[in-house]
Formats: structure tokens, C-alpha cells, sequence
């Protein structure tokens, strides 16, 4: 997963989301859940590549990051809470996957139900 249009595609498998462009800008993009808005992934091109930001569990963060040299402290969102996924072609697409689920869970969606 590199393209931007198979993350959206991706995102969209989960229920009750939308895509939005809140900052009328076509290279931004945001995942949202229906009923509370919230964002479960903040998709944009930087430096040459699509980039994905996911919330996720602190006890995770260091985890991907230290697994990954391309999953960062999130561009632009608190590093506490926020990584980067730079989709380089060197985090496999079950752990792009699996981080996206996490934040659907984390920002209020069900992934169970799916």
C-alpha cells in the first residue's frame, strides 16, 4: 500500500466513516467516523510520499516507530499520541492495516464491526 487511493479505499471498509477534505485542500485528506467526526487517519503527500497519521496506544508508539524507520512521531499532531506512516514500501501492508484498525478503534469506531 504507497497510494493514497488504496489507503482512502482501505478506510473506507470500516463502517460508518467518510472521507473529508476539511482544509480544502486536495492534498489532504481525512478518514472520519459518522457520528462523533473524529479523524482515525490524516492521509497527505510529503516529501515524495503518501504519509498516513494514526492514533495509537502510547505503550504501542515506541514500538512501530522503533520497528519502522518509517513510522515517525506524527507530522503536525501530538507525538504523544500520533504516528506517521511514510508509505515507502517498507512497512508491510498487515502493519499499515493493523495501525489503521487501531486508530478506528482508538477515535471511537468498533473494528469488530467491521
Amino acid at each position: 500500500m504507497i497510494e493514497k487511493k488504496d489507503v482512502v479505499a482501505y478506510c473506507l471498509t470500516f463502517r460508518e466513516v467518510y472521507e473529508d477534505y476539511p482544509f480544502h485542500d486536495p492534498n489532504w485528506c481525512v478518514m472520519r467516523h459518522k457520528g462523533n467526526r473524529k479523524v482515525f487517519a490524516w492521509i497527505f503527500h510529503r516529501e515524495g510520499h503518501v504519509w498516513v497519521n494514526v492514533k495509537c496506544d502510547p505503550e504501542w508508539r515506541d514500538f512501530w516507530r522503533q520497528a519502522y524507520p518509517s513510522v515517525v512521531p506524527a507530522y503536525h499532531l501530538n507525538k504523544e499520541h500520533w504516528n506517521s506512516i511514510i508509505l515507502d514500501g517498507s512497512v508491510p501492508e498487515q502493519e499499515i492495516r493493523r495501525m489503521i484498525e487501531e486508530s478506528y478503534g482508538l477515535t471511537g469506531g468498533d473494528a469488530a464491526l467491521r
